[in-house]
């Protein structure tokens, strides 16, 4: 029988703890956190969001995981809403436009004809505008991290004729989704806005129950729009973003520091995402050209002037009252 030595019995001990630290499965992390959103996986920002989330694990050692749930997968849009309220959803990303039913004020970045362009409504964002909804947004048990991430503008396309200044809408048959703000919008200028579930939008184009509708380019492409339109004016009309939302109180039991890391690596992901829509967007008016879409271009401020003589400015007004308008026009200056 070979009989080891004190030596090799320490030698084989050390081995077969080494074998033993590797195969031992990683510390649970003291936070796990589930981020969700609406959109596809490939969004840019699902993407920027789980390199977000990897760079919080490896910053906090390993205390704070997130875990990312694209597409739907935990419910619809107001359904994840309503967890994220109630704290089963510790994080969502959604847009400024579908918060609005909880709190009003976020449709304020959707007013028409608001922002000259990205560059001007992301300033509002980033100050005061963003620091004022915010705000708003807490009163009902929410934190949204200070940098919004961008969804873009919505740019009109019809089948009949361009668009080049407001008079071009009157009468024009429009899809629009069931949002009073976009029936208002258009009806200032004369045309005839049509709610229609937007599953049912390509038929409808195609079978000319309307003539146009509005989207971001991204939408034209990704549900071939472009073979039921022929041309696409870049009205820029209205200005979406998207919030990262976390449950207030679920966040502040995050200690300082880690909250300090999770807000620092969301807000970088945010900066990463809007130079990745801007890259996009540039992209997709090459692609749209080459499928056969007529584009141009058009100048917002006759578009503002009909919008005013027409009431839209006021009526929104007087429905966000004076300091949330106030906030607003400190950035697109005078609208009503």
């Amino acid at each position: 029988m070979m009989t080891l030595s004190r030596r090799a019995l320490m030698q084989t001990a050390a081995v077969a703890g080494a074998a033993t630290m590797l195969t031992r499965p990683a510390r649970a992390a003291e936070y796990t956190f589930k981020i969700a959103s609406d959109i596809p996986a490939s969004h840019p920002c699902n993407v920027r969001a789980q390199e977000a989330a990897d760079r919080i694990l490896k910053e906090t050692n390993g205390r704070v995981e997130i875990k990312l749930f694209p597409n739907n997968q935990l419910g619809s849009g107001p359904d994840m809403l309503s967890q994220l309220r109630s704290g089963a959803l510790e994080m969502f990303i959604y847009s400024t436009q579908l918060v609005a039913p909880l709190v009003p004020a976020t449709a304020l970045p959707g007013i028409g004809f608001a922002f000259k362009d990205t560059d001007a409504a992301l300033g509002a964002l980033d100050g005061d505008l963003g620091a004022y909804l915010r705000k708003q947004m807490e009163k009902v048990g929410l934190i949204a991290m200070p940098r919004i991430w961008t969804s873009g503008y919505r740019q009109v396309t019809t089948s009949t004729k361009p668009i080049v200044t407001p008079d071009d809408l009157n009468g024009l048959k429009i899809r629009v989704p069931a949002s009073p703000m976009w029936v208002s919008l258009f009806k200032g200028f004369g045309a005839a806005p049509t709610a229609i579930n937007f599953a049912e939008l390509y038929t409808a184009l195609q079978t000319n129950l309307v003539s146009g509708q509005e989207n971001p380019l991204v939408v034209l492409e990704t549900n071939r729009l472009y073979e039921v339109q022929k041309f696409c004016s870049m009205t820029n009309h209205m200005w979406d973003g998207y919030w990262v939302l976390a449950n207030r109180r679920v966040f502040s039991s995050l200690p300082a520091d880690l909250q300090a890391i999770v807000t620092k690596h969301f807000d970088a992901a945010a900066l990463d995402q809007r130079a990745d829509m801007a890259s996009q967007s540039a992209s997709l008016r090459e692609q749209l050209t080459a499928k056969g879409l007529t584009f141009n271009d058009i100048d917002i401020a006759p578009f503002r002037k009909k919008l005013q003589e027409a009431g839209y400015f006021a009526e929104w007004k007087q429905k966000f009252g004076d300091e949330a308008w106030s906030v607003l026009e400190k950035y697109t200056g005078p609208l009503s």
